[in-house]
C-alpha cells in the first residue's frame, strides 16, 4: 500500500471517528429530550399541587417525580461517561462546559422538590426554577447543533432543537394555564404570558418545519387529534376573556392539564421519532464510510481518476508567458509527474472542494442560528424598555428594519450595540 492509499485510509478512519462521536452526541440529545419531557410533566403536576395548596395532584406529583428521577439517572450516566472516558471526548470544549453547568444545576432539584412538598414556594416561583433548568438543557442541544461537523446531521439537530423548544413553550403554557384555571381566574400578567407562549410556539414550529425532513413534517402535521386541539383552543379563549367562571371552575385546571398533556404527549412521539431519525442518520453514514474504507479498489479509483480541471502544476505554468518561465514550469511539472504525487495533488483538490462545500453549508446554517439569537436578544431588550409583548416587539423590530432597509439581524445588532454604548456611558 503506497503513502496516498495509507493517507486516504487514515482520512476515512478519522471520518468514521468523527461520525461515531457525533452519534454519541445525538444519543445525549435523545436522553436530554426524555428527561426534559419528564421535567415538564413534573412541573405541570407541581403547579396544580401548589395552586390548590396541596389539595390536588399530591399522589400524581410524586409519580411524576419518580419518573423524572429514572430518566435523570439514565441521562447522568451518559453524561458522566464523557468525563470518565480516557479517550478523546465525544464532545467539544464548549459543549462539555455547557453540560458541566447543567450538571451543577441538576443538583438543586432536590431542594426545589422539598419546597414544593411543604408548600414553601409559590407556583410561579417553582415554574421559574423548572424553566431555567430546562432552558439550560435545551442550550446543550443548541450547542450540539452548532458544533456538529456534518451538514445533514446539523440540519436534523437544528430541527429537533426548535421542536424541543416549541414543546417546552407548550409545557410552560400548560403550567401557566394550570395555575390560572386551578386558582379560578387569570390576572393580566398570566393572561399576557399565555398569549406570548402561544405565539412563541408557532415561531419555533415554523423554524422546525424549515429544517425538518419531509417525513418529520408529515408526522408533525398528523400527530395531534383535532378534538384535542379544539378543546385547548376553547380554554385558551376562556383564559383570555374576563368572563366570570362557574362554581365548578377548579375542575377546569384538571381539564386543561389533561388536554394540554395529550398535546404534549403527541409532541413527544414526534420528538422520539426525530431522535430515532437522527440516530439512524448517524448509523447510516458510519456504515457507508466503513464500507468505503473496506473497498480498497474503490479507494484506489478515487486516487487515480482524472478530474475535469488541469493539473495543479499546469495551472501554475499557465501564469507565465516568457520562455524561461515555461521551461521552469516544464521542469516542475516533470518533477511531480509520478503516479503517487499526481494522485496526492488530485486528492488534495477533491478534498479541498468537498471541505469547502461542507464548510459553506455549515456556515449558512450557523449564520441563521446566530441571526435568530440576535433577533431574540433584541426583542427581549425592546420588551423590557418599551413594555411590549413579544409579538409587539417583533413587529416593532421588523418595521424598523424595513424603514432603514436593513435585515432583521442587522437591525437587531444595531439595537444591541446602542444599548451597550448607553450602558457604558451610564457607568
Amino acid at each position: 500500500m503506497n503513502p496516498a492509499e495509507r493517507l486516504l485510509l487514515a482520512a476515512k478512519r478519522c471520518e468514521i471517528d468523527n461520525l461515531e462521536h457525533l452519534a454519541t452526541t445525538c444519543e445525549i440529545v435523545g436522553d436530554i429530550s426524555r428527561f426534559i419531557h419528564a421535567l415538564q410533566k413534573e412541573r405541570g403536576a407541581s403547579n396544580v399541587y401548589l395552586a390548590s395548596r396541596g389539595e390536588r395532584f399530591a399522589d400524581h406529583r410524586l409519580e411524576r417525580v419518580e419518573e423524572c428521577l429514572q430518566t435523570e439517572r439514565i441521562m447522568r450516566q451518559r453524561l458522566d461517561s464523557l468525563a470518565s472516558d480516557g479517550s478523546r471526548p465525544a464532545a467539544g470544549a464548549r459543549l462539555l462546559g455547557r453540560i458541566a453547568r447543567v450538571w451543577y444545576a441538576l443538583d438543586s432539584l432536590g431542594a426545589l422538590r422539598g419546597h414544593i412538598e411543604t408548600l414553601a414556594i409559590t407556583a410561579d416561583e417553582a415554574t421559574l426554577t423548572f424553566n431555567r433548568l430546562i432552558s439550560g438543557l435545551l442550550s446543550v442541544v443548541f450547542d450540539a447543533a452548532d458544533t456538529a461537523g456534518d451538514p445533514e446531521i446539523t440540519h436534523a439537530l437544528v430541527a429537533i432543537f426548535h421542536f424541543m423548544q416549541g414543546k417546552e413553550l407548550a409545557g410552560q403554557e400548560r403550567a401557566c394555564g394550570a395555575i390560572g384555571f386551578t386558582a379560578g381566574g387569570f390576572d393580566t400578567a398570566h393572561r399576557r404570558l399565555l398569549r406570548h407562549l402561544v405565539d412563541a410556539q408557532q415561531r419555533c414550529f415554523d423554524t422546525f418545519t424549515e429544517f425538518a425532513t419531509p417525513e418529520a413534517r408529515r408526522r408533525w402535521h398528523e400527530g395531534l387529534p383535532p378534538r384535542t386541539q379544539a378543546g385547548i383552543q376553547q380554554l385558551r379563549e376562556m383564559a383570555g376573556s374576563d368572563i366570570p367562571r362557574p362554581d365548578t371552575r377548579r375542575s377546569l385546571g384538571e381539564t386543561w392539564y389533561e388536554l394540554t398533556t395529550r398535546r404534549i404527549d403527541a409532541m413527544k412521539r414526534v420528538e422520539e421519532a426525530l431522535a430515532d431519525e437522527l440516530s439512524a442518520m448517524c448509523r447510516d453514514k458510519i456504515a457507508v464510510s466503513r464500507q468505503e474504507m473496506a473497498d480498497l479498489e474503490a479507494l484506489r479509483a478515487t486516487l487515480t481518476s482524472n478530474g475535469a480541471s488541469p493539473p495543479m502544476c499546469q495551472q501554475l505554468v499557465d501564469l507565465f508567458d516568457g520562455e524561461p518561465c515555461h521551461e521552469l514550469g516544464t521542469l516542475t511539472a516533470n518533477a511531480v509527474d509520478s503516479q503517487l504525487n499526481r494522485s496526492l495533488i488530485e486528492l488534495m483538490q477533491v478534498q479541498a472542494t468537498r471541505l469547502q462545500a461542507l464548510g459553506d453549508e455549515l456556515e449558512t446554517t450557523r449564520k441563521a442560528l446566530r441571526e435568530r439569537k440576535l433577533v431574540e436578544r433584541a426583542k427581549g431588550l425592546i420588551m423590557a424598555h418599551q413594555e411590549m409583548t413579544e409579538e409587539e416587539a417583533y413587529r416593532f423590530l421588523r418595521k424598523a428594519s424595513m424603514d432603514q432597509s436593513k435585515s432583521m439581524a442587522a437591525m437587531a445588532r444595531s439595537i444591541l450595540d446602542l444599548s451597550d454604548i448607553l450602558q457604558k456611558q451610564r457607568v
